[in-house]
């Protein structure tokens, strides 16, 4: 063999030796890149899992939660109501309308609640200032997002009291006005509609009313005012007395209704003749 033969098949061998060793090569980096798809594929999966266990241990939780003990100071549910609005917390300071504007006149109310619709007919014949009152705080949207604050249901005395727009009452609208059409007897029909008031027969009516649900005696010798009648709705307070009431210094039958009942709005339209 001669000395050219001789290194051309050291050359092969060589080359040879060289294509080995880069297949190795490659199959190595083959291998590295393998690896590391396989472990981002590892770390995805285990974040999903811790994920998976995260979510559901919270559904667990939300599932549990209506089997918990209801909250001592949870409102009672009641068919036909949604829940009342946060109340607006302010009072007013207005002016005392002059009472010709609801002289000799009647009119319709309803009130909206988020109970439903509770329509009453006012008597500006018989009580012109409660009724001239009562149109121009509906007009200034008084009443809205208004809670009914006080709830009684004792033998002679069973009212939904409404009209404070704080929802604490002792909101007024910063005027106060007398008694009119005080029954002389002290009593009040089931579905009389009568202006609360102050100790101050003179100037203790203001923004707040009550509905009678139930016959209703108070022998105050001044009396409060009876300025309307509930036509419809009066089902919705018996509705709303029936879920009881939430007991108060006052004692266990007058305090705050435990089913809340607010005013949405009012809207009121004269009767024709």
């Amino acid at each position: 063999m001669t000395k050219k033969q001789e290194r051309a098949r050291a050359r092969r061998r060589w080359e040879k030796q060289q294509a080995k060793m880069a297949r190795r090569e490659a199959d190595r980096a083959r291998l590295q890149r393998l690896a590391a798809v396989l472990g981002v594929v590892v770390v995805v999966v285990g974040l999903l899992v811790v994920l998976g266990l995260t979510l559901q241990d919270d559904t667990d939780d939300d599932a549990a939660a209506p089997d918990a003990s209801p909250s001592p100071s949870a409102s009672t549910s009641v068919e036909g109501c949604e829940p009342p609005p946060a109340p607006l917390g302010t009072s007013a300071e207005l002016e005392l309308p002059d009472k010709a504007v609801a002289e000799g006149k009647t009119y319709e109310a309803t009130i909206a609640t988020n109970c439903g619709d509770i329509v009453v007919r006012l008597d500006g014949t018989k009580a012109p200032q409660a009724v001239a009152s009562f149109l121009e705080l509906a007009r200034q949207s008084y009443w809205k997002d208004s809670p009914c604050h006080r709830l009684t249901a004792t033998e002679g005395l069973k009212v939904l009291q409404c009209g404070d727009p704080t929802g604490t009452g002792q909101g007024g609208p910063g005027y106060g006005f007398g008694v009119e059409n005080a029954p002389e007897d002290g009593t009040y029909p089931r579905g009389t509609l009568a202006m609360a008031r102050t100790s101050d027969p003179e100037q203790g009516n203001g923004g707040q009313f009550f509905v009678v649900y139930g016959d209703t005696s108070l022998p105050d010798p001044d009396g409060y005012t009876v300025f309307g009648t509930v036509t419809s709705g009066l089902d919705i307070v018996d509705k709303v007395a029936a879920a009881g009431i939430v007991p108060s210094d006052r004692g266990p039958d007058d305090g705050t209704p435990a089913a809340p009942i607010s005013i949405l709005s009012v809207a009121v339209t004269e009767e024709k003749s």
